[in-house]
């Protein structure tokens, strides 16, 4: 990869944890409820890719289903997440993401799981544990189970569209209406406080907003899907791990993380673990579909 492709690269990884400290920012310290940040980031990213919607795809209900469960289904059960979980621990837990995909390729798509990608899986999910069950106590462990609960719906998601030919910014554009369709009544319903959260927040929301929505949705992802066009999966999905570490790096100078010994050893085991699950080839499911960053 000539330094120009890999520096470009090494943008999208700081722009998607870049995202993670920044959607931790806006449902933490601007206390902007989750549900509305998730159906607001998801109607950006629909009015800007409005022009992608038509032709209307075949199958709409499951495009519909499969783009919430891996948009703002997802994004919503983060941001809860981060509500009192760190950065830097959501990042690790989130690369429980791997070894779910391939658990469920395993049940919908009879994929072969190999003895190395078992050991990958299970030092991965070793890592998520070592950090879910931490000093923080019940209250950022609930936290992270939000985050999980993220991961596992963009897991299922993410082998469901295996069976989409749909475009990757079309099914962009058609998640962000279907997620802005079910999330907004939801928090209409469940949250309060959503225009006085904006108010006190001011420019600094609407930054957050046009940078998830803009830089991280659509010009960071945009990019990453043709750079996988131009380069093997074998080389790209590794290098995605540079995001937790990061995530991390920035969740300790940013937000004030606590890095411990067990926040390492959990992510050395989980990256290590995926590590080892990107390497060995799937034979049903591209790595961009195994690997993916919100």
């Amino acid at each position: 990869m000539p330094p120009r492709d890999f520096l470009i690269f090494l943008a999208i990884c700081v722009a998607w944890a870049l995202n993670t400290i920044v959607s931790k920012l806006v449902v933490g310290d601007m206390a902007v409820p989750p549900l509305f940040y998730a159906a607001a980031r998801t109607s950006v990213v629909g009015a800007l890719l409005y022009r992608y919607l038509f032709p209307i795809p075949e199958q709409l209900w499951r495009v519909c289903f499969v783009t919430l469960l891996v948009g703002g289904g997802g994004f919503a059960l983060l941001f809860i997440g981060l509500q009192t979980a760190t950065p830097s621990s959501a990042a690790v837990v989130i690369l429980c993401q791997t070894p779910l995909t391939i658990l469920f390729a395993v049940l919908l798509l009879g994929e072969q799981v190999g003895v190395r990608r078992i050991i990958g899986m299970i030092l991965t999910l070793a890592g998520v544990l070592v950090v879910l069950f931490d000093p923080m106590g019940m209250r950022g462990s609930l936290g992270l189970i939000f985050v999980g609960s993220c991961a596992l719906a963009g897991s299922l998601g993410s082998v469901m569209l295996k069976r989409l030919s749909t475009q990757p910014i079309r099914l962009q554009a058609w998640g962000g209406v279907a997620s802005s369709i079910v999330l907004m009544p939801l928090s209409l319903l469940a949250e309060k406080g959503q225009w006085a959260a904006i108010q006190a927040a001011n420019w600094q929301f609407v930054a957050a907003l046009l940078f998830s929505a803009v830089v991280v949705s659509i010009i960071a992802h945009t990019t990453y899907y043709g750079l996988l066009q131009r380069y093997d999966a074998n080389m790209i999905a590794p290098l995605t791990l540079m995001t937790p570490i990061f995530t991390i790096a920035l969740g300790a100078v940013i937000t004030g993380d606590p890095i411990g010994w067990r926040l390492i050893a959990g992510a050395l085991l989980a990256v290590g673990g995926v590590l080892i699950i990107v390497i060995r080839p799937s034979r049903t499911l591209p790595k961009w579909l195994i690997v993916r960053d919100l």
